[in-house]
């Protein structure tokens, strides 16, 4: 039989009420592995210390774990690991619920300065999303954008739909589900009820009914029967007085119940004091990587893959639809503005009158406040004001406007004009995402087709595949939006992004910097605006903690594309800034060049950054030349080589690097398909270079 991968609704309402006795205890520490365990390291002051994992990927689980069970830290904390840290330190845990009958648990915790809810989604694709006190996802693994629901950060969070819980219906309801269905009883109570396979099959064992019995054949004892033992599954629900079994077939674990089943008579069971336990021992000791074909080469799962891909299609379209509604909006306020031009300028002179006379924020809000409590009608309509931005809100029509007083009408208006049209931009690159997803996804079927095609003994592929060493490979070959800049991943996979002449240093800051991103430039002369992106351009700007590493790349990236490394140097300074920070209007006096910008406020310095690039090429998923800095790029492809500023015009090392490539893969024509001197040439620095020994 299939060993069991993920926890049942029934497993996790077993869990949630052992999980409840911890309720007081103190976090420490969270740690994340991959991108899908998470582990909470808390302190209960009875029983010492406490570890809870959470694992959302192919594994769907959430339990303690004995301390020798725990995973070894992982290295550097990951962002997500960084601001549950920030928020749950010192937190107490305030229990865990489960939503309805769902595979969905919230771990509540509480702290002086704010609530935070761990929310474990442990269906599907599987998720964790954080949440504030007012439920606003702060940060999650996954983006999810359907037309359903929506869980990305700054969005509140939204439940799947509500499915029945069949362990609270009265008979009645049951009854009447049973009724409504035009299958047989166990997938009935499978599906229409919410049971699962295994719980179904189950129930009608406990209830001595015969599982393919018609529903149509069905009759009145057999639904009370049924009903009983549904009750019999219930009561220890509600008493926690569980009998956990771990199953065995073959000396092999199976499965885990939180009581023992009729079901699994024939099969070895060991006994536990904990379901908590029994899980922890079941899942210590499970490994999915066996195959229980082995030797037989083993279809891909192109329906995930598909399903996969028209997921993000989904999302896609979903986050389309968002923009559109956000520009719309914006457009929607101005329009408001110029049909209420005397009212809102009446408002606006008000407050730019006061200011000039030094009229404090304060008492400016009091008069609004006395104005709207005799009825004055532009009063009414200011909502509040922001002293520190020096902004006023005001109401029209049920809609919220944010205006700035020395701007006037026309300007508050253009200015919501202008983020309609930013944010329309983002729209098309979301229309481009999108137009690349269906490509991947007809990709895919393609396979899918082709793998049915194929002889069976052509199909076999080795896990570890030496590409090198391979005589064919195949061209697996996807274009992105930013290729046409500078560009890179970080080591913590950040989008890094540069100008390669004025034209795209315009383009980057005006319509892919958003207010999150991270600007970073040389202190010398002649480099490329570079932009660090912590969002993709088809997703909302999130605020997140970029990792030291990340940001010493991109200073170097900066540093190595400016003439530091046309001059023959060896290091350079590098600066960051935040978007806020750069700007178009020169200081009084002052001239831009196209491409230049003004910096003001203060800077983070990189001093003496190293100049330093690698170009590689990467086989999977894509195949393609990449090239950056030299610790970021190794991790990412197949085989790297590494240059430094040297004596060989950029065209010339271009053709020595393509030579060295070809030397190393054994299928020559696949290097000269992915990785021509010119395709190289576009990841080297202006000015002469050589390959590092």
């Amino acid at each position: 039989m299939d060993r069991k991968r993920e926890l049942s609704s029934i497993d996790l309402a077993a869990i949630t009420r052992e999980l409840n006795s911890f309720e007081g205890a103190k976090v420490d520490k969270a740690y994340l592995y991959g991108d899908d365990l998470l582990r909470l390291k808390m302190r209960d002051f009875d029983r010492g210390r406490l570890e809870l994992l959470v694992e959302v990927g192919e594994v769907k689980r959430a339990h303690t774990v004995a301390p020798e069970h725990v995973p070894p830290a992982p290295g550097r904390p990951p962002n997500f690991a960084m601001m549950l840290r920030n928020r749950l330190s010192g937190a107490d845990f305030a229990g865990v619920e489960q939503f309805e009958f769902d595979r969905i648990l919230q771990f509540h915790f509480k702290r002086e300065d704010g609530d935070t809810t761990i929310v474990a989604e442990l269906f599907g694709q599987g998720n964790v999303a954080v949440l504030d006190e007012n439920n606003e996802v702060i940060d999650c693994l996954d983006t999810v954008r359907l037309k359903s629901r929506t869980v990305a950060p700054g969005s509140q969070y939204e439940f799947p739909s509500s499915r029945v819980n069949p362990l609270e219906i009265d008979y009645e309801e049951f009854e009447y589900r049973m009724n409504d269905s035009d299958t047989d009883v166990v997938r009935t109570l499978a599906t229409q009820l919410n049971f699962g396979g295994l719980y179904a099959e189950e129930v009608c064992t406990r209830a001595g009914v015969e599982k393919v019995t018609d529903i149509a054949d069905a009759d009145e004892d057999e639904y009370e029967r049924l009903y009983a033992a549904i009750e019999r599954l219930r009561e220890p629900l509600e008493t926690g007085d569980f009998d956990p079994r771990v199953y065995y077939e073959d000396d092999v674990r199976v499965d885990v119940t939180p009581f023992p089943l009729e079901e699994y008579e024939g099969l070895d069971s060991e006994a536990f004091d904990s379901f908590n336990a029994a899980v922890d021992d079941y899942f210590t000791n499970l490994d999915v990587s066996e195959n229980e074909d082995a030797g037989e080469p083993q279809k891909p799962d192109f329906q995930a893959q598909i399903e996969k891909q028209q997921r993000i299609i989904e999302q896609q379209e979903g986050a389309i639809e968002g923009f559109e509604r956000k520009a719309d909006a914006e457009r929607e306020k101005a329009e408001l503005l110029y049909a209420n031009y005397g009212f809102v300028d009446e408002i606006l002179a008000t407050v730019r009158n006061a200011r000039a006379e030094d009229t404090p924020w304060a008492d400016i809000e009091a008069r609004f406040e006395e104005g709207a409590e005799r009825g004055i009608e532009a009063a009414e309509a200011v909502q509040g004001i922001d002293p520190s931005e020096g902004t006023v809100t005001v109401e029209i029509d049920d809609t919220k406007i944010t205006l700035f007083p020395d701007d006037g009408v026309e300007k508050n208006a253009n200015r919501l004009y202008q983020e309609a049209k930013r944010i329309e931009e983002k729209k098309e690159g979301a229309l481009a995402a999108i137009e690349d997803t269906r490509e991947e996804l007809e990709e895919v079927k393609k396979r899918a087709e082709q793998w049915e095609e194929e002889p069976e003994e052509e199909r076999t592929e080795p896990e570890n595949i030496d590409w090198l060493s391979r005589a064919s490979i195949p061209v697996r070959k996807q274009e992105q939006w930013y290729e046409r800049f500078r560009w890179f991943r970080t080591s913590d996979g950040f989008l890094v992004l540069g100008g390669r002449n004025a034209d795209e240093n315009e383009e980057l800051v005006k319509k892919y910097m958003d207010r999150n991103d991270l600007f970073f430039h040389s202190q010398a002369h002649g480099g490329p605006i570079t932009i660090l992106k912590t969002s993709d351009p088809s997703e909302p700007s999130k605020d997140v903690d970029v990792p030291e590493q990340s940001k010493r790349e991109a200073a170097q990236f900066a540093v190595s594309y400016s003439s530091v490394w046309k001059d023959g140097r060896f290091a350079g300074d590098a600066y960051m800034v935040t978007p806020d920070q750069v700007s178009k209007t020169p200081e009084s006096g002052e001239y831009l060049e196209k491409g230049g910008f003004a910096i003001r406020g203060d800077r983070t310095y990189f001093e003496d950054t190293p100049v330093g690039v690698a170009v590689g090429i990467t086989v999977e998923p894509n195949t393609r030349v990449i090239g950056g800095p030299p610790s970021a790029i190794e991790k990412q492809a197949e085989t790297v080589i590494e240059v430094e500023p040297g004596q060989y015009a950029q065209n010339d090392a271009a053709k020595r690097l393509y030579r060295e490539f070809r030397e190393r893969f054994a299928d020559t024509s696949f290097v000269r398909k992915v990785a021509s001197p010119d395709l190289i040439q576009e990841f080297l620095p202006a000015g002469g270079s050589r390959m590092v020994d």
